[in-house]
């Protein structure tokens, strides 16, 4: 059997539109965000049987605001990259090439995230398998899942991000056996 994840990106936030990244500062929705979030909840259809987001306020924010009636779990394992010094601080200081090994100043590293998701994985194989989940979280959970269910290096997950061609979709499937 297998676990079947559409994962959802929240919808866009003050400090998205400021250029700036939040990591674990709890940005919240702005109006562009309230607005994606309704309309991903209207003009797509999902079956889930289990929806988790990570318990940042955007990315819960986001899953009330697309699907208000089901249920969601907020798993603290799904949450956004710890940047540290740089939480809420400009995009360009925050380069994940620099900091797959090496934390980034008081923060973490993307091999940190990737611990995190590894755990989550080995928790929806327990408990969820033969199942559909939709999870609602962020930029560095989408890119670790891309490792770790696509066997890739984060140097080409990073690469290959579709935030860096703008090819935004609604929801994104991975398999995990």
């Amino acid at each position: 059997m297998s676990v079947e994840i559409i994962y959802f990106v929240h919808g866009t936030t003050t400090d998205n539109a400021q250029s700036k990244c939040s990591g674990w500062k709890q940005a919240e929705l702005n109006e562009l965000g309230i607005q994606q979030s309704i309309e991903l909840g209207k003009n797509y259809s999902f079956k889930f049987d289990a929806l988790f987001t990570s318990d940042l306020i955007r990315a819960i924010d986001s899953a009330n605001l697309s699907w208000p009636d089901l249920d969601k779990i907020q798993d603290k394992r799904l949450r956004e990259c710890n940047y540290g010094k740089f939480d809420g601080e400009d995009k360009k200081l925050v380069v994940y090439e620099e900091h797959i090994e090496e934390p980034f100043p008081d923060g973490e590293s993307l091999k940190d995230v990737e611990k995190r998701i590894r755990s989550f994985v080995d928790f929806l194989k327990e408990n969820y398998d033969g199942k559909t989940v939709g999870i609602v979280a962020h930029r560095s959970p989408q890119l670790a899942l891309e490792v770790i269910t696509k066997g890739i290096s984060w140097e080409e997950a990073i690469e290959k991000d579709w935030r860096k061609q703008k090819a935004w979709q609604p929801g994104w499937k991975y398999i995990i056996d």
